[in-house]
């Protein structure tokens, strides 16, 4: 049986090294004795899936892919060129949305995570008071929420362009859902999001908000709307429905947090990805933990001084 081997981003200035990043990434792969092949990740943003992956050997087996994020789309022809080399992708392109879009996975985590509906978007047109109005009808027609896209939220602009106070105010949710889509322009991905606001423990005590952003390694908004508003969270690595490594996000990679997992694995399992990620917050009221972000385990990133070895180990292992 063929040991998996993960792919990273190349250094854009120096293309026989990995990305600055992920260097210490691919240094603990080696010292586990797994091997690493390097990919050109501005040439799979450009569509150039086959000139991006020309340094990944042929016939080179199973591959696990450790780097920034891309889009579905973007994958979906990064995966095909290298099947098209003799590589076996071990996340397939359908996985790989699954997990990196709220869509794919929400059905899934429904329950266990803040109550979300989305409307797809063509390009970067904002949807129509119409549409916002019902989908802020289908979410229950009052009460807070949050405005992301399929993968991020603009947390940074938490009043001007992601947090709504009161669904009910629609000239309010058109306001920000039109300056949201403004500011993603290009890289608005899918559609628009309306999703429940809820309340966290914040680190320190009282309540912060985990908005369902994403941090994973794209080096854009995240989670938490600013140091005064971080919500404790935890983000646990999965592979096969197994949990192989717990920890905090990689915005606070300092905090200790044990969160609860008891109900979780069996919704990962309901998913059927095989590598994946869950941010986890705690509720502010002290009434369980919630699911506030799922990814795609190759795109999410790992907080600094973790010790990713069984991680590393794992997936050199599957």
């Amino acid at each position: 049986m063929s040991v998996p081997a993960i792919l990273f981003p190349a250094d854009p200035l120096n293309p026989r090294r990995p990305d600055p990043h992920f260097t210490w990434e691919a240094r603990m792969l080696r010292e586990l004795g797994g091997e690493h092949h390097l990919v050109d990740h501005d040439a799979l943003l450009a569509g150039h899936a086959e000139e991006a992956v020309r340094r990944v050997p042929h016939d080179s087996g199973p591959l696990w892919y450790r780097g920034w994020m891309l889009p579905s789309a973007r994958y979906a022809e990064f995966a095909s060129a290298l099947t098209d080399r003799g590589g076996n992708p071990l996340t397939s392109a359908p996985g790989y949305a699954a997990a990196h879009e709220l869509p794919g996975w929400y059905g899934a985590f429904e329950g266990a995570t803040p109550p979300s509906v989305w409307i797809p978007t063509a390009g970067a047109a904002a949807p129509g008071p119409a549409e916002l109005a019902a989908a802020a009808a289908r979410l229950g027609g009052s009460g807070p929420a949050i405005v992301k896209d399929y993968v991020k939220s603009r947390k940074h602009e938490w009043h001007e362009a992601c947090y709504v106070p009161e669904l009910a105010d629609l000239a309010a949710v058109g306001r920000v859902v039109g300056r949201f889509v403004e500011l993603q322009g290009e890289f608005l991905t899918g559609g628009v999001v309306l999703r429940r606001y809820e309340e966290f423990e914040r680190a320190g005590g009282g309540a912060g908000q985990a908005d369902g952003g994403s941090d994973r390694a794209n080096g854009g908004p995240d989670h938490a709307d600013g140091a005064d508003r971080r919500a404790v969270e935890a983000r646990v690595w999965w592979l096969d429905g197994r949990p192989i490594l717990v920890g905090p996000h990689p915005d606070a990679p300092h905090q200790e947090i044990e969160p609860d997992l008891t109900d979780v694995p069996a919704l990962v399992r309901r998913l059927g990805c095989r590598f994946v990620t869950t941010d986890l917050a705690s509720r502010a009221d002290g009434s369980g933990w919630r699911v506030v972000e799922v990814g795609d385990g190759q795109v999410s990133d790992l907080p600094r001084g973790i010790d990713a070895s069984g991680l590393l180990a794992s997936l050199i292992a599957a």
